[in-house]
């Protein structure tokens, strides 16, 4: 019988053998070592070891407490008395002497007299694709020294009837004494003194399969796993990881980081606090990103799966390395048939908000807990807050109408637990234990893009379904409109044509929030705004390149979701009003009386007022196409209103490197003004394609303020002045070769619109994604008309 295998001998048919874990990182070692992906050596205890050792009388004192639990007995009773048993109990005298010449072994290969381990436990029936395992056992870290080393199998051996271990079989319908465990003990990582985290091959919260999402924290990653601490966050786009002239980081989130864990003085670890500097500097950069990503496509071809790993840096030489790798097993099971979603229909205050995980709404009351120990007094459907969450509160987090908690990112335990489970949650709030009270009715919404809120009260909200293969096709492109890029990926599965109006003043005014010409001109600025302008784009040492960065990380997020549809970018159409608002605004801005009909859109670019505003919008969207490669992205510049202003643009728009060809470069004009439509044939000879805004394009052809609750009944889409202004423009620019589509909401509320549209001629019609279905269906019994 072999009790003891090398990892470099082991494959992942070894599951049956070793667990899952560590016939994975056999796997790693032995088929993607050759190609560079890195894992640290070690060696694993068998199935057949943990068998010797769960033999003849312990086995019988375990069957027997396990059938107590069927019998109605508490399940920390049973667990105490199934791990009291196993801990009494010696390991087998050869199996001892197999694990002390493994890791004699190791120090012969490392040159080190005691070498630190990493001791992990491994399930025969774990991390299979259609369930996880993960975090059910118990992990060991900087374990040194042979006695250490053989106390920290035995307390493995030990966890696999820990009280969640044995609550999660229970629920997936695992046979206890039929699940064996292996423990794999492997070389540690330095990433103490270097920094460690995970990683996905797919967007956590929408299965977008497009991207590598990879959290990070300075110090070793069971802050990250354990969700003690909140990470740095970076999304690479996985189609652009091979070509080294292109920049694939979508992504960069730097984490607050407060604390890390590192080694103890004689083994294990600790958690301490990090420093000002670690606090703001990213823990990776984009060469690593790229590296660790490329690893990790690597994998998930291997694998043929989307992947969860773990990664670790060595701080000492640089190095990186993998050191879990398991399939995913939440967004992968999800069938992409039907589209669940839920909106919330009223409103209520708002108490604290954090990163959304899943997209569901939960209501119910607040039961706060300090620690698992106090799980008896957690009612079923009540919302759970916590200050973290760790596998101990798995068998309450099941019962739990929402999760809330203080610390963690969406890779943190209480975002993996809770997307397992299909339960909401929102973490990373910071203050939610001191704001929420017990027993306080709540609304926790994951329902409003990449930030969750939590409101007082019952908020009422919708759930609907759309079965996305009883959509129809159209000849009429039907495309989405959409704002924040956190959201995008959400929407990944709709089959758009692409994004007919992507809003740069969204991101700006959400992910920027300061105006251009505030950090291009911060002298001009009062002491207090001057202050807040610095702290906001702290961490670039040239402030503009905060607001470059900023803005083209954000449309990046949009066209990647799209990839390779077109995306049709507008450039900011924020009215004066609106840009005072931003930090720093008001200095530049004028005061005007009608700023709807005032200094917008194009007659801002060219404005020694703007231009070099407009100048880093141009630069934003430059990098978004030449250097990360996202060429699917149309410029669309909004309000111009006359020919001449549109060449004046163009002119500046070259002057930027966005020269209209430039790199198959489109440039769109809205058409939105009566004098788009009267002069559509000058308009065509200079812009690649229109699309009309039918909101302005009412309020500007029958002169009524499309916010005037005294002449809505007047404000009318449909109206003979508008829709022959719509017919006018297709024809002219049809003749001219251009394509013509409409962004608005007036299709998804009226068949007759549409129906209009398509008789028409229009090219595409683009809504908001949630209207996207309803749309779909109206064009399609248009064209059947």
């Amino acid at each position: 019988m072999r009790r003891v295998i090398r990892f470099t001998e082991l494959g992942r048919a070894d599951v049956g053998l070793v667990g899952g874990k560590n016939a994975s990182l056999g796997e790693l070692i032995t088929r993607l070592g050759p190609s560079g992906v890195r894992v640290p050596d070690g060696f694993a205890t068998t199935a057949d070891a943990f068998r010797e050792f769960l033999a003849g009388d312990l086995r019988a004192r375990v069957a027997e407490q396990l059938e107590r639990l069927r019998q109605g007995a508490p399940l920390a009773e049973v667990g105490a008395a199934v791990r009291a048993a196993l801990s009494a109990a010696p390991l087998p005298p050869a199996l001892e002497q197999e694990v002390v010449d493994g890791y004699r072994a190791l120090a012969r290969a490392t040159g080190r007299g005691d070498p630190d381990v990493a001791v992990r436990s491994s399930a025969t029936a774990e991390d299979l694709p259609q369930a996880s395992f993960a975090g059910q056992q118990e992990t060991f870290l900087n374990v040194r020294g042979e006695a250490a080393l053989l106390d920290a199998c035995r307390r493995c051996f030990a966890s696999l009837f820990t009280d969640r271990a044995i609550d999660y079989r229970e629920r997936m319908g695992f046979d206890h004494l039929a699940v064996a465990l292996s423990v794999g003990v492997q070389l540690m990582v330095r990433s103490d003194l270097g920094g460690a985290g995970v990683m996905f091959t797919l967007d956590t919260e929408s299965g977008f399969p497009g991207v590598v999402l990879v959290s990070a924290a300075w110090g070793l990653g069971e802050s990250v796993v354990g969700g003690r601490v909140d990470p740095d966050e970076y999304l690479l786009f996985k189609p652009f990881l091979a070509d080294e002239t292109l920049d694939p980081v979508l992504r960069v989130s730097v984490g607050a980081k407060r604390h890390k864990t590192v080694y103890a003085e004689g083994g294990l670890t600790r958690t301490v606090e990090t420093g000002t500097e670690e606090r703001a500097a990213r823990v990776l950069d984009d060469a690593e990103l790229r590296t660790l990503a490329r690893w990790a496509v690597e994998v998930e071809r291997h694998y043929g799966c989307p992947m969860d790993l773990e990664w670790a840096k060595d701080g000492r030489s640089g190095d990186l390395f993998l050191v879990q790798a398991r399939p995913e097993t939440v967004q992968s099971r999800r069938t992409a048939a039907v589209l669940r979603r839920y909106r919330l229909t009223g409103t209520g205050e708002r108490l604290v908000d954090g990163i959304a995980v899943g997209e569901a709404i939960g209501v119910g009351p607040v039961c706060a807990l300090a620690g698992a120990s106090e799980l008896e007094r957690f009612p079923a459907g009540a919302v759970l807050v916590a200050p973290i969450t760790d596998p101990d509160w798995e068998p309450l987090m099941k019962r739990a109408a929402a999760i809330v908690t203080d610390h963690g990112g969406r890779t943190s335990h209480a975002a993996i637990v809770s997307r397992e489970l299909g339960v909401p949650a929102v973490v990373g709030t910071g203050r939610a234990t001191e704001l929420l009270a017990d027993g306080q009715q709540v609304t926790v919404s994951c329902a409003e893009g990449a930030q969750g809120r939590v409101y007082a009260g019952r908020v009422a909200f919708e759930e609907s379904e759309t079965d996305l293969g009883a959509l129809p096709s159209t000849r009429t492109r039907v495309m989405l409109n959409l704002a924040d890029p956190a959201a995008a990926f959400r929407w990944w599965q709709l089959p758009a044509d692409g994004v007919g109006l992507a809003r740069t003043e969204f991101v700006v005014a959400h992910q920027v929030r300061v105006h251009p010409m505030a950090l291009i001109h911060p002298e001009r600025l009062p002491a207090e705004e001057r202050r807040r302008v610095d702290e906001l784009s702290a961490g670039y040492p040239d402030r503009t390149e905060y607001f470059v960065d900023r803005l083209a990380h954000g449309i990046a997020e949009i066209a990647a979701a799209r990839w390779p549809d077109p995306v049709t970018v507008r450039t900011s159409d924020f009215k004066s009003s609106e840009y005072a608002g931003l930090v720093g605004g008001r200095p530049f801005e004028p005061v005007e009386a009608n700023p709807m009909i005032g200094w917008r859109g194009a007659s801002r670019y060219y404005d020694d007022r703007y231009r070099e505003g407009f100048a880093l919008e141009c630069r934003a969207l430059r990098r978004v196409r030449d250097v990360m490669g996202l060429t699917n992205v149309i410029v669309m510049i909004p309000f111009c209103r006359t020919p001449a202003e549109g060449d004046r643009v163009l002119a500046e728009m070259a002057a930027h490197g966005l020269a209209r060809g430039r790199n198959a470069l489109q440039v769109y004009v809205m058409a939105e003004i009566p004098s788009n439509i009267v002069l559509a044939e000058e308009f065509a000879a200079r812009f690649d394609g229109f699309s009309i805004g039918s909101n302005d394009l009412t309020q500007l052809t029958l002169g009524v303020d499309r916010d005037s609750d005294l002449l809505a009944h007047v404000f009318d889409e449909s109206d003979p002045a508008v829709t022959r202004s719509i017919e006018r423009l297709v024809a002219t620019a049809h003749a001219a070769g251009r394509p013509v589509g409409l962004c608005g909401q007036r299709p998804s509320n009226d068949p007759q619109f549409t129906r209009f549209l398509v008789e028409a001629g229009i090219d595409s019609i683009s809504v908001t994604p949630d209207s996207f279905a309803t749309v779909k269906q109206h064009v399609a019994e248009a064209e059947k008309a």
